[in-house]
């Protein structure tokens, strides 16, 4: 009997390859082989996922503090995690954060970097940012474009929103208040017609623009990057499908499960392929807001644990639960 475990992030409490390590252990205790495929879907983890960092560069932090951030080159092929340079975590978290303030542009400096550093290919994973300003602080920072011409840049998005709805839909997540709400809306509108009129782009209406407060909308407009659901980029550079193939179980999951994991996220994609596989799916989560379609099964941690535990212990809680759906196999 085969599991493949093939899990995202529980933010704050675990990584997506330690997630998949408990799966293994409880596999490897009831007898079963495990494959063992970390995922993500462009915010944090995905450099992890995609062979882990081997540079480290002091870039601006989101709010002007020197910040060290850690980033990928493999010959001629860079992957650039914008969390890193301009995540919210990097901020202490909505708290912390100004809004208004919040630049993307150690992203810029980082992808510079990359360039300068030889890479003619760059994945930029958005996701988990604190910022709002549509990619113009990166922007500003890569100045002059002109050194960046040839270079191809895919930027893996784990939102499909378009670019000015981003201030709407997740600005309140960094901290921002209504009025600032709104403020960061026109600006973004603004921005709109400043990339029309600059580079001939219109990213009004672009799908996945929005992603990482309009960095990825930026992005497309400045350096004509090609803008990709971060799942699907992942999972295909992992060959994630065809380690599906064959296998009697699929676990994933996240730490917090709600309508979103099921649009463009991790959760949703993995559940989406394993249909199609044919394989089963257990989704253990630390909280469930929202839980998948039928007849896919959901675990809560903190439901069934209590909301401490699954926060102090989860790859343990992982371990138990995995290890009772795979004896359920055997009865």
């Amino acid at each position: 009997m085969r599991v493949v475990a093939c899990p995202d992030k529980f933010r704050g409490t675990a990584s997506a390859a330690q997630v998949a390590g408990a799966v293994a252990a409880a596999a490897a205790a009831h007898g079963w082989n495990c494959d063992q495929a970390p995922v993500a879907d462009g915010g944090e983890g995905t450099l992890d996922v995609l062979g882990g960092p081997n540079r480290r560069t002091i870039v601006s932090g989101p709010l002007g503090d020197p910040v060290e951030a850690e980033w990928r080159l493999d010959r001629r092929d860079a992957v650039v995690e914008m969390a890193r340079a301009s995540g919210l975590d990097l901020v202490g978290g909505p708290d912390g954060n100004d809004p208004i303030a919040a630049t993307t542009a150690g992203t810029g400096e980082l992808i510079v970097e990359a360039v300068e550093s030889g890479a003619r290919r760059i994945i930029v994973g958005v996701g988990g940012s604190a910022t709002t300003d549509g990619g113009y602080g990166a922007i500003t920072a890569m100045e002059p474009l002109a050194r960046l011409r040839g270079i191809e840049v895919q930027v893996a998005c784990d939102v499909r929103i378009p670019f000015v709805e981003a201030a709407r839909r997740f600005a309140p997540q960094k901290g921002a208040g209504p009025a600032q709400v709104e403020l960061l809306t026109r600006r973004l509108e603004r921005l709109v017609q400043i990339y029309r009129e600059r580079f001939g782009v219109d990213v009004s209406d672009m799908p996945m623009s929005g992603a990482a407060g309009g960095l990825a909308g930026g992005l497309a407009a400045a350096l004509g990057a090609e803008l990709v659901p971060g799942f699907e980029l992942i999972a295909d550079r992992i060959d994630l499908a065809e380690t599906m193939e064959g296998s009697d179980l699929i676990v994933t999951g996240e730490g917090f499960l709600d309508d979103q994991s099921f649009d463009g996220k991790v959760v949703g994609g993995v559940i989406d392929m394993a249909t199609e596989a044919g394989v089963p799916v257990l989704v253990v989560a630390g909280q469930i807001l929202e839980p998948p379609p039928a007849p896919v099964e959901a675990v809560s941690l903190a439901d069934r644990f209590g909301l401490d535990a699954a926060m102090s212990r989860p790859l343990e809680l992982i371990e138990q639960v995995v290890g009772e759906k795979l004896a359920s196999f055997t009865g």
